[in-house]
């Protein structure tokens, strides 16, 4: 602190930027996160893979990711005044679950991928990417008023164009695996990420090797073989994609592959040997809700669009809504084995209002009835 008159304001020199990043990796795990790190904005690199994936047509109808153009890959351009990324992580994976192979294993439950069983986890990031924000502006207060400065953040949770995986292996949270998303040698890939980007000069944490090696299991294990190449997924054949991004038809060569999968898809991660290093989430927000660990399919598929809609209430799945919900478990239905129960829960929904759901429960039905399917209206 430096000081003149008595009468005069008081300066206060620039702080210790080292650390204030020390303090903020404290305050991270106060507020529950795992790990931080921290990066520049430099992602030129990931730029051009991201347009060659875009050229390619990879990224399917998410046409959002085209109009955004090199705002993902230029964070300065996204928020003005950006020179450091705080990338976050937060363990996800429920411990009261059951087994997500056995879930898979028995075609007439319905299957959800592991992170969309508790609460929507936009909001639970969010909010403890916020509380961090305000800690870190808490401390920087004094010297901004007395420099004159005002610090500019904002706050990411998967909710617009952020690299949030090229960021957060360039912090060093982890590195790209061959299935495209992030690994850790001490947690795996059981977590989300979120981003806070800061106007503040802090260091830079290192990136880390990669450590995936000659494996390619999650290359093999996946149903529809999206993971075209080491590094690099053709959205438009990922069961994640098609289940929760895609808004139309799902492809029919691809729906007896999807098995019971109706929201989202693990196979990649629950193969990879680094997920034996995965820790359990310890926050009540991801618990599982509804049953949703392993419900029978026919059970969902009977939920009115008002049950799905306050059964869903706070879950990542209600953003997809109603009608893709039934679309999803139409096709899992037609996958499950023949059954008076599997034949009259796709019958009740022959009449829907919906040509796109009454398409997927014609093929769903013709599958069980020797190839006779549902006319459908016009």
């Amino acid at each position: 602190m430096i000081t003149g008159d008595p009468t005069s304001k008081v300066i206060i020199g620039e702080p210790d930027w080292r650390a204030l990043a020390n303090r903020i990796r404290g305050w991270a795990g106060e507020i529950g996160f795992q790990q931080i790190a921290i990066a520049d904005v430099d992602l030129h690199q990931a730029e051009t893979r991201l347009l060659e994936w875009l050229e390619r047509g990879f990224h399917g109808d998410m046409d959002y990711l085209e109009r955004h153009g090199t705002l993902r890959s230029r964070p300065a351009d996204l928020v003005p005044g950006t020179i450091r990324v705080i990338s976050a992580r937060l363990n996800y994976f429920p411990d009261d679950a059951r087994d997500a192979e056995s879930v898979m294993g028995e075609p007439d439950l319905a299957y959800v991928s592991r992170y969309a069983l508790g609460r929507d986890y936009h909001k639970v990031l969010r909010n403890r990417l916020q509380q961090l924000t305000e800690r870190i502006r808490a401390d920087v207060a004094p010297w901004e008023q007395s420099a004159g400065k005002t610090l500019h953040t904002r706050v990411f949770t998967d909710s617009a164009p952020v690299m949030e995986v090229e960021l957060a292996a360039k912090a060093g949270l982890g590195w790209r695996g061959k299935h495209t998303l992030l690994l850790n040698r001490e947690a795996g890939s059981w977590f989300f990420l979120g981003e806070i980007y800061i106007d503040l000069p802090l260091p830079v944490d290192a990136e880390q090797t990669e450590h995936c090696g000659v494996c390619r299991r999650c290359i093999d294990i996946c149903p529809t073989q999206a993971i075209v190449a080491p590094y690099q997924l053709d959205a438009r054949r990922c069961i994640s994609y098609l289940t929760i991004e895609h808004k139309g038809s799902i492809p029919e060569a691809l729906r007896p592959l999807m098995g019971n999968r109706i929201y989202g898809c693990d196979d990649c991660q629950l193969v990879c040997p680094w997920n034996k290093f995965a820790r359990t989430a310890d926050l009540d927000d991801f618990r599982v809700r509804n049953g949703l660990d392993g419900p029978r399919l026919a059970d969902l598929f009977a939920w009115t669009e008002a049950e799905f809609l306050t059964r869903l209430e706070g879950s990542a799945i209600r953003r997809i809504g109603y009608e893709r919900w039934l679309r999803n478990i139409a096709v899992a239905l037609g996958n499950a084995p023949t059954s008076a129960e599997v034949v009259n829960a796709l019958r009740s929904r022959t009449d829907h209002q919906s040509a796109l759901v009454r398409e997927h429960v014609g093929w769903a039905l013709a599958k069980h009835e020797g190839g006779e399917k549902v006319n459908d209206k016009p």
